[in-house]
Parts: C-alpha cells; structure tokens; sequence
C-alpha cells in the first residue's frame, strides 16, 4: 500500500464511513481495496471507532458494495469531491 497525505487518508476515512460510498469508488480514486481500506482503518482509528465501522459495514446498513445498491442510487456526488487530485469531476 502506498503512503498517502494526511488529507487524502482523511478523505479516505470520510468515504469509508459515508453509508452510500461504495469500496468500488475508494478502489477508483485511490487503488485502495476494501482490505486494505480495513487495514487503513484499523491504523487510524481508535479501536472502538473501528469496531463500530466494522460493525456498520458489515451490517449492510449502508451499501457498499455496487451490487447491493438500489437500483435508484444512480450517482454520488461529494461537495468536497472537487479537492480530490485524482477527482476531474468539473464544478457544476
């Protein structure tokens, strides 16, 4: 896994613990797979903050995983998707 900047490690954070980001995008915008989005996790978290991601994630609270999405969850548009580097979505 390769090193990141403290803000791309806090928006990676941030779309991991968003309910409607699937692991597909974060393996999009940063090559991370959801294992190694766990073990990111798992290095910056308090431990109970992690279990408690944990938990969420593997509840199927949220959907995050393409396959398990509605069918009417066409886009995900972030405001601060703008900042990413990688992210060329132009301001609309």
């Amino acid at each position: 896994m390769r090193t990141f900047s403290i803000e791309e490690i806090d928006r990676i954070i941030e779309m991991a613990w968003e309910d409607r980001t699937p692991f597909d995008v974060i393996k999009l915008q940063f090559n991370l797979s959801q294992g190694e989005v766990e073990k990111l996790m798992r290095k910056e978290l308090k431990h109970s903050s992690f279990k408690r991601w944990r938990k969420r994630v593997s509840s199927g609270v949220g959907v995050k995983h393409l396959c398990k999405a509605n069918e009417t969850m066409l886009r995900f548009k972030c405001t601060r998707q703008r900042m990413i580097s990688n992210n060329k979505i132009s301001k609309r």
